[in-house]
């Protein structure tokens, strides 16, 4: 199945803590852009059955955020 065009624009606010972490994971895993490391995240993230849903009652933007572990 060819790839479709990529035709919408994404726009995150990260702080440096959480840039750092997709950065470090980016360059251990060797992905050859921060994009294609954020879509490969995003992608494991979408996938795993084995992640506990996020309680949201009552949770704004800023109570999720990535820290490490």
């Amino acid at each position: 199945m060819p790839a479709s065009k990529r035709t919408e624009k994404l726009q995150i606010m990260l702080d440096d803590g959480e840039l750092t972490l997709i950065d470090d994971w980016r360059f251990k895993h060797r992905m050859p852009t921060r994009a294609a490391a954020i879509r490969e995240l995003i992608r494991r993230g979408l996938i795993n059955d084995e992640i506990d849903e996020p309680e949201t009652d009552g949770k704004t933007t800023s109570d999720f955020r990535i820290e490490a572990e």
